[in-house]
């Protein structure tokens, strides 16, 4: 008997999924971040490229730098720094 596997995507069918009439728009593929902005991490689930684990989702971080069409986006998690590399689909500007 096989074991199922626990990949990294395991268990998101349902976390990730977008409302039956939700719209598609280009801007938050073009939207442009400079470093040091504050930036909220939101899964766009259309876009599988670069997509966060969904421990990510929700949470605030700083723009460190731009790197080809990503970003790298520093966040505090606990009493540790993780360095995220995430395309601009998945992040919204924070308040």
């Amino acid at each position: 008997m096989s074991r199922s596997g626990r990949g990294f995507r395991t268990g998101t069918r349902r976390k990730f999924k977008k409302p039956h009439r939700a719209k598609f728009t280009v801007e938050k593929y073009l939207t442009e971040f400079h470093p040091k902005q504050r930036v909220m991490i939101d899964v766009e689930p259309s876009s599988t490229k670069n997509i966060p684990h969904y421990r990510y989702k929700g949470k605030t971080g700083v723009i460190v730098k731009k790197r080809g069409q990503a970003y790298v986006v520093s966040i505090k998690l606990g009493d540790k720094e993780k360095i995220l590399m995430l395309r601009p689909e998945h992040l919204k500007p924070a308040r």
